[in-house]
């Protein structure tokens, strides 16, 4: 197959940290509140805009509460699971390897003695009608590392009794959640914004404050985590006094990436551009034989995180380290060649190929990076056989 010429303007295609936004360059930092503290007027005034900004865009709920918090993502699931669980039975759904993460520290550091773990192989969602969300329910709502989304929340109730504490990293701006069935919703800025590293976002409901506010884990609460003193919300964590100092260079960052969401359309124009993305890789997908969606059920495959499989017959019969040694193959080569960069599968995922569909990122790269995954593949092949 001849080497195609086209290559895409932006070869980053990486699912963390993600694309920026389009046309975006260093002076988008040049108002950034640097040398200053993050408790001074300026820098507080920096936090609060990009609460401000971040709850409009996701049309978060008046009564839920937004804070920028340590440690990306991880640092706010870690802080949501160690501040509020303990009171009552979980549930913890795991069908990918973030998902895999919570139920190790549910089951090996938390301890959790009434835990029940609904479980997946890659390519699958558990069965989430045997989810009992009046106990506790941990749960990713997109894998980052699977490909694989839960279509709906249909299987929580309006009327549970626990809390549900979801990882929504690579759902948040390219998918629109259902809030009143979420109690606890993390993310970070490097998913699908496109940000700055180490920072996270966690958001809480009414019911997970009160939660907070009538509960006290029976383990020790490291300072990064505690959210309540006296009893009571520490409520300056989600009106721009954070519990560490932030970096204002990601800060600021993050206020462009909300503004570019803005001028876009917001919620609703941010994922009719991650499913525009879905959209073309699916009409590839249609026609090429030697690929196919990881995801296996076509109501979950994530927007975000596209995960892929090689069927052809020639990489089936291999080896499943010879796989995985044709996929890292097949991924360097596209960096080596500047087309695409950073988009071999998961280490824990079957062998693969994952590549970043999210808001951030332009169909017509998509597009021009199409017909390279064709030759690249094909020369892996070749190669191969001729070998």
């Amino acid at each position: 197959m001849q080497k195609p010429t086209a290559k895409p303007k932006n070869p980053c295609f990486s699912s963390g940290p993600c694309a920026k936004r389009p046309g975006w360059n260093l002076d988008a930092l040049k108002e950034a509140a640097l040398g200053r503290s993050h408790r001074a007027k300026l820098g507080k005034d920096k936090l609060t805009e990009a609460i401000k900004r971040s709850r409009e865009i996701l049309e978060i709920p008046d009564d839920y509460l937004l804070g920028i918090v340590p440690a990306s993502d991880t640092g706010a699931v870690e802080m949501a699971m160690w501040s509020l669980l303990g009171e009552r039975g979980v549930d913890v759904v795991a069908f990918e390897a973030f998902g895999n993460d919570w139920t190790t520290d549910l089951e090996k550091q938390l301890k959790i003695s009434d835990l029940k773990i609904h479980k997946a192989d890659y390519g699958k969602l558990p069965d989430l009608s045997k989810v009992d969300s009046d106990r506790d329910v941990v749960f990713t709502w997109n894998g980052t590392t699977s490909g694989v989304k839960i279509p709906n929340a249909d299987w929580i109730k309006d009327n549970r009794k626990g809390l549900t504490i979801c990882d929504a990293t690579s759902a948040v701006f390219a998918m629109e959640l259902p809030w009143k069935k979420l109690d606890v919703v993390t993310y970070s800025w490097q998913k699908a914004m496109g940000g700055e590293a180490a920072h996270g976002v966690l958001i809480l409901s009414p019911r997970a404050v009160a939660r907070l506010e009538s509960y006290k884990p029976t383990w020790p609460l490291p300072k990064v985590f505690r959210m309540t003193k006296g009893g009571k919300l520490i409520e300056g964590i989600f009106k721009g006094e954070t519990i560490n100092t932030p970096s204002m260079l990601c800060v600021e960052d993050a206020i462009d990436g909300l503004k570019w969401a803005e001028s876009i359309g917001g919620l609703k124009g941010l994922v009719k551009r991650s499913e525009e993305n879905l959209r073309v890789m699916a009409d590839w997908v249609a026609k090429t034989p030697w690929i196919e969606f990881l995801a296996e059920d076509a109501k979950t495959i994530s927007s975000t995180s596209v995960c892929f499989k090689i069927v052809d017959p020639w990489y089936s019969g291999l080896t499943k380290d010879d796989q995985a040694a044709k996929a890292k193959e097949f991924a360097s080569l596209l960096e080596k060649e500047a087309v695409a960069y950073d988009i071999g599968g998961y280490r824990d995922a079957p062998p693969g190929i994952r590549i970043w569909c999210g808001s951030t990122v332009e169909s017509n790269d998509i597009r021009a990076l199409l017909p390279w995954l064709d030759w690249a593949f094909e020369a892996i092949k070749d190669k191969a056989k001729a070998a």
